[in-house]
């Protein structure tokens, strides 16, 4: 009987330390306009990223208009390639899509930077959206104030995505509680900001900056890293500019990771080609998605 008690006394700590057991996870937002959504084409990836990434998880918030109660909506998965332009999820089933943006390669990179650590990824980003209401048009506003259709907009969009991913507590399924650690933000957005006025592009910093501080906020993390995708031009239109005012939102953007200590901007989006006028083709995307990795990292390491 002693060396039964005796058992039962060495086995409990150990059963008692297996059901608190619990998985740390680093987790990173992608937000943005279309070239955060991504426009390259599946068929065109290499066979590294044409594939489903092992301890990598998406939780791709369903993109919607202002007033759509959809948006949001969505689940955690393993990620692969279709989280591009057409992906959908009405929260139970995801319907992929034959695109992918800066998901895959991001995550490859971070991998390779952090190989003991399981990554997160929490999307929710809107083609055409705009931060400033008045440049919105159809496409959507990220303006916190704004109350757009029914009172909801892209913000509240981007806040129901948050709240619907960080809720599950185990988002792969392994039996253990997961902890889910923000450790950044990228944001990939202006283009639709700099084509309507010089009032509106004028604006853009203040915007921006402010966006980014209630992001943080909403992730709980006042120093959270960011890093800023700088918009660029295809010079493909008829006067020469497809975004009129770019240069006075490029400069915003180079003022938020100037004068910010925890922010950084990947500025290679000048050399990418594009598959039509306003979005990059396929190598692009997957550039850009190893140089987020590579300026984010710079910041966590700081």
């Amino acid at each position: 009987m002693k060396n039964l008690f005796l058992a039962i006394l060495f086995v409990l700590p150990i059963t008692l330390s297996a059901q608190k057991a619990k998985d740390t996870i680093r987790v990173f937002y992608l937000g943005g306009q279309s070239n955060m959504e991504g426009f390259g084409y599946n068929k065109e990836l290499p066979k590294e990223l044409n594939k489903e990434f092992k301890n990598v998880y998406i939780f791709h918030g369903n993109s919607a208009i202002d007033g759509d109660t959809s948006g949001g909506l969505g689940y955690w998965s393993m990620l692969k390639p279709g989280h591009g332009i057409g992906f959908q999820t009405d929260g139970k089933t995801n319907k992929y899509s034959d695109r992918f943006g800066i998901e895959l390669s991001f995550a490859k990179r971070m991998q390779e930077l952090y190989p003991n650590d399981k990554i997160a990824l929490i999307k929710y980003s809107r083609n055409g959206s705009s931060i400033d209401s008045l440049a919105a048009s159809s496409f959507g506003s990220w303006e916190a104030d704004f109350n757009g259709k029914n009172g909801i907009n892209q913000y509240d969009h981007y806040l129901k995505t948050i709240k619907n991913a960080l809720s599950v507590k185990d988002i792969n399924n392994d039996g253990k509680e997961d902890v889910l650690v923000p450790s950044g933000i990228l944001w990939m957005q202006g283009e639709s900001d700099a084509d309507k006025t010089e009032e509106i592009a004028l604006r853009y910093y203040h915007h921006l900056k402010r966006l980014m501080d209630l992001m943080r906020a909403s992730l709980l993390t006042d120093d959270l890293p960011v890093v800023i995708g700088k918009i660029s031009d295809s010079f493909n239109d008829a006067d020469g500019l497809v975004w009129d005012y770019g240069d006075l939102v490029t400069y915003a953007q180079e003022k938020f990771a100037k004068t910010d200590s925890k922010a950084a901007i990947v500025r290679t989006t000048k050399y990418y080609k594009y598959s039509d006028k306003w979005h990059y083709d396929s190598a692009g995307f997957i550039d850009f998605g190893e140089q987020f990795a590579k300026e984010l990292h710079k910041l966590m390491t700081k």
